[in-house]
């Protein structure tokens, strides 16, 4: 029983883990190359990772999906460590009212935005790109972008080597514990004065009515012992 429950812990953190680096938003230091359309084709394996159909028209099983072409600065260690630059491609869909609640409605401005930071090699233009999701190419799964904008940063500074500060993801993070440990406490004296008492009171009945089983039974006992010594 024991495995049995560190099995279920472990299986919930790892849920739990891969759902928040899911939609938890990113931040990527990238070189906007062009924008374009792209044909995607549904299945079951990557429909859960696109939005829905807008409102009015037809969900089809294929659509046309914008796509932002950039080159990325890859790293690692929470951005702490820079690795060789490499291509990314991100959506930009609309993710409306729906999970996940980024109210996202500007997704032909975003288009725009990401055309007028389009950039060579020779003469770089770096930008932040806030998004969430996987890059997942054997399904053609990709990040949806949320939002775009130029680097600025002091004078003698290379925009390349800005370091984004993820501030939303620690406030968000803070207020999950806090909401946790509110959770936990109330919890805790919902069991303190409601469940505990209950489950005392049930097993004293429990244990007041298997006496009185136990009593009868040993009565009944006793009867037929008399009759058998007659």
């Amino acid at each position: 029983m024991r495995n049995i429950r560190r099995f279920l812990r472990i299986a919930l953190f790892l849920i739990v883990g891969l759902w928040l680096h899911y939609v938890m938003p990113q931040q990527d230091i990238v070189r906007v190359v062009k924008t374009e359309d792209f044909r995607v084709d549904f299945s079951v394996w990557n429909r859960m990772f696109y939005a829905q159909a807008d409102s009015g028209t037809v969900e089809l099983p294929t659509r046309q999906v914008r796509i932002i072409n950039t080159v990325r600065k890859r790293t690692f260690f929470f951005g702490l460590i820079r690795g060789d630059d490499q291509t990314m491609n991100y959506r930009n869909e609309d993710t409306g009212w729906i999970y996940p609640p980024y109210f996202k409605f500007d997704s032909s401005n975003l288009d725009t935005e990401a055309q007028d930071l389009v950039s060579t090699a020779q003469e770089p233009e770096w930008a932040i790109i806030t998004h969430y999701g996987w890059r997942i190419k054997l399904i053609s799964v990709f990040p949806n972008a949320v939002s775009i904008r130029p680097i600025v940063v002091p004078e003698g500074q290379s925009p390349e080597d800005y370091r984004p500060f993820p501030w939303v993801n620690l406030i968000i993070f803070a207020a999950m514990i806090i909401g946790f440990l509110f959770v936990r406490a109330a919890w805790r004296q919902f069991r303190e004065r409601t469940v505990d008492p209950l489950a005392d009171k049930v097993g004293d009945q429990y244990d007041h009515v298997s006496a009185d089983l136990s009593d009868r039974k040993g009565r009944i006992s006793r009867w037929l012992g008399t009759w058998r010594k007659k």
